[in-house]
């Protein structure tokens, strides 16, 4: 482990992210606007290269790669090792602090279900009770800044995220090239090099979702060999001073049916929910927010790190400063799972009940791998 990650490392504590230093929201503007002092962090294959596919594997955390090497004898190769993530551990908070180079308190995006204009905007769907929130939420407007500081790389993702509300979010202006099966991300690399692009912004989304589905076992395991394979395809391509980098978003945690519902007495001083299962926002009625952290404290401490909003901000979890608008998309009082549990909330369900997940601040969340190999 590097020295940048195990300085994060506390007894009993979050890890927070290192957003001075080896964080996933360093990496782009490392890539794109180097340095002749490259930070420490930056494998050195990346430091060197002329030509960079920047490959985002969603849901790889550093710890379940760091114990299935020998699935993954390509990315075990190259150059590297952990460094953070943001807070929360969550995709959408996650890729908008990659491609702008911005800490969460900064973008505003701060979490898979956050206000806006007191509605809980589901910020993955773009959508407030299940229904299309883009006119009404513009994408545009609720994160404001330019992804890879304002130049305007090709980016490789599925087809069908092409108009989405999230794209225009955190991907607005990038040049869109998408795919439907896996082959075509090799494929459309392979183009775009031969262009001579510089940068090319690669995401894929498949091991979060076999996390999410299945858990960490077996078919986690098939799908990191072939996300293996991938890797390999992709070095494949490369010309002299080429090189492939490896990024994630998060780790994952297997919960499997540990969801806990609210005790009660914390129920009945609750307005609404956001956030997720493993770092829940809890929003207090009017008047009790100081109840609302006692018996949070009370009933559920033994399994989260219990937070006001105000104490995350001063604890640094957003980043060196936090803006009006990301301060009123926080809720009252935050559950941060510490213990392999999800917080239930009725209005928080998908097509399936998740067995594995992520959001909170455990190192096998918070530790991703930063990798590269060139030619």
């Amino acid at each position: 482990m590097s020295n940048d990650a195990s300085a994060t490392l506390r007894d009993g504590e979050p890890i927070l992210p290192r957003y001075d230093g080896g964080c996933v929201s360093n990496v782009i503007p490392a890539l794109l606007d180097p340095s002749d002092d490259a930070p420490s962090w930056l494998p050195r294959p990346a430091v060197e290269a002329e030509q960079v596919v920047f490959l985002l594997v969603d849901g790889l955390g550093w710890e379940q790669l760091d114990s299935r090497r020998k699935l993954a004898p390509t990315l075990a190769s190259m150059a590297g090792g952990p460094i953070t993530t943001i807070a929360p551990t969550t995709t959408a908070t996650a890729l908008t602090s990659i491609t702008t180079g911005l800490a969460p308190g900064e973008h505003g995006v701060m979490g898979y279900r956050m206000v806006v204009d007191g509605r809980v905007l589901n910020t993955l769907r773009w959508a407030v009770d299940g229904k299309d929130a883009r006119q009404s939420i513009v994408p545009q407007k609720t994160q404001i800044h330019t992804p890879f500081l304002g130049q305007r790389p090709p980016v490789i993702t599925r087809a069908e995220f092409r108009t989405s509300g999230f794209t225009g979010a955190h991907l607005d202006s990038a040049r869109f090239y998408g795919f439907r099966v896996v082959s075509t991300i090799v494929t459309e690399t392979e183009m775009l090099l031969r262009r001579n692009e510089p940068f090319v912004y690669a995401y894929y989304d498949g091991l979060d979702k076999v996390s999410h589905e299945y858990g960490l076992g077996a078919h986690y395991d098939a799908e990191l060999v072939a996300i293996d394979r991938l890797v390999a395809d992709l070095l494949g391509l490369l010309r002299p001073g080429g090189c492939v980098v490896v990024i994630s978003d998060h780790g994952q945690v297997h919960v499997g049916d540990r969801v806990e519902k609210l005790h009660p007495d914390v129920a009945s001083l609750v307005s609404l929910q956001s956030g997720e299962g493993r770092f829940r926002w809890l929003h207090a009625r009017s008047g009790r927010l100081h109840d609302l952290a006692s018996a949070c404290e009370t009933h559920h401490g033994h399994l989260a790190w219990v937070r006001s909003r105000e104490q995350t901000i001063d604890e640094g979890w957003w980043g060196p400063s936090v803006t009006d608008d990301a301060r009123r998309r926080l809720g009252d009082v935050a559950l941060v799972a510490r213990e392999p549990v999800a917080f239930h909330d009725p209005a928080d369900s998908g097509p399936y009940e998740l067995v594995g997940r992520h959001g909170s601040l455990t190192s096998a969340e918070v530790l991703v791998p930063l990798l590269a190999a060139g030619v």
